[in-house]
């Protein structure tokens, strides 16, 4: 199997599921390949045939957007290693839950979660504590009787109670088995990765703007009182927003490779829900690309603040409505 055939059957997948899916991110280097928006659910998909060819830098690029645009990322391959991906598995990579196009269908098609999540050492389930102590109480087994049923100590069996260890498929399945009752508690993939950046940031405090941007215009945008993500892989060169309005924004002189990124941005701009602009280095022939804004450098160098920009934006795009 290709990349390029398993993009289209992540693309058929997530359009399968009720998902408005952007054109594909043909522009290299790139973070993402595909966005796609089903309501209130973004989803930041990078795609890899094997999935441990994510590198970090890649990934912190993922969930910096995916943080900062209140979307999702995941990651979709085939395999990993020298064997392929199994269903209804949950692999992470940097923080970000990754799947095969099966899992990806049972989850978003069918509402189908997965119930097996890979860490080191093998494959693991995660227990309803809740319910495992209460089967073992209903039956009046002692965790010693459990525990050496199992061949495990009676800590363990108080750790599964507690919610505080997952177990091998073998004891899960051993444990239903005896007690006669569904232990396995599904996986919310994107839940998943909503836990792992809680605990990230549990000792970090937001600070109130972004970093100034190293880049003369991004900082001129940041000046005028817009906070700017920059990125390095993405199709567009920043994301800036402000209390009001959030516009991927692109920077660089008039050229054919501009007016195709231009182009990019518009679909990725329609499926996050934002605006895009792209600011020109020097003379620009067009006032918009699709829903992407072309603004000339000097233009921008006239502008105040923030109202002045969304000013110029909002009248060029409703120009371009209207013509």
């Amino acid at each position: 199997m290709t990349k390029d055939i398993l993009i289209h059957q992540i693309i058929d997948v997530l359009e399968l599921a009720g998902f408005t899916v952007s054109n594909r991110c043909n522009i290299r280097p790139r973070s993402f390949d595909i966005a796609a928006r089903q309501d209130n659910t973004l989803l930041f998909c990078k795609v890899l045939y094997n999935i441990d060819g994510l590198n970090e830098e890649t990934a912190r690029e993922m969930i910096a957007l995916a943080e900062y645009l209140g979307g999702y990322p995941i990651l979709v391959g085939a395999k990993t290693r020298d064997q392929m991906l199994e269903d209804s598995v949950v692999y992470m990579r940097y923080d970000i839950p990754a799947v095969n196009v099966q899992t990806l269908f049972d989850y978003f098609v069918e509402n189908v979660p997965p119930l097996v999540s890979a860490a080191p050492g093998g494959l693991y389930v995660s227990i309803d504590g809740d319910v495992l102590k209460d089967a073992r109480t209903e039956i009046s087994m002692s965790l010693g009787a459990l525990a050496s049923e199992l061949g495990v100590s009676r800590r363990t069996i108080s750790k599964y109670e507690e919610g505080q260890m997952d177990a091998s498929i073998d004891i899960v399945l051993h444990l239903e088995e005896i007690l006669d009752v569904a232990l396995a508690k599904s996986i919310d993939i994107l839940r998943t990765f909503e836990k792992e950046m809680d605990g990230k940031n549990a000792k970090e405090e937001e600070p109130d703007r972004t970093t100034p941007p190293n880049d003369n215009i991004l900082n001129l945008i940041y000046t005028l009182g817009y906070d700017v993500l920059s990125t390095n892989q993405a199709p567009f060169k920043a994301v800036s927003k402000d209390y009001s309005s959030t516009f991927l924004t692109g920077v660089s002189e008039y050229s054919s490779a501009m007016l195709k990124r231009a182009h990019l941005m518009s679909s990725i701009s329609d499926v996050i829900r934002t605006q895009s602009i792209f600011i020109i280095e020097g003379k620009s022939r067009y006032e918009s690309v699709e829903n992407t804004v072309l603004i000339e450098r000097e233009e921008l160098n006239t502008l105040s603040d923030a109202d002045d920009l969304e000013t110029l934006i909002n009248e060029r795009a409703r120009h371009r409505r209207e013509n």
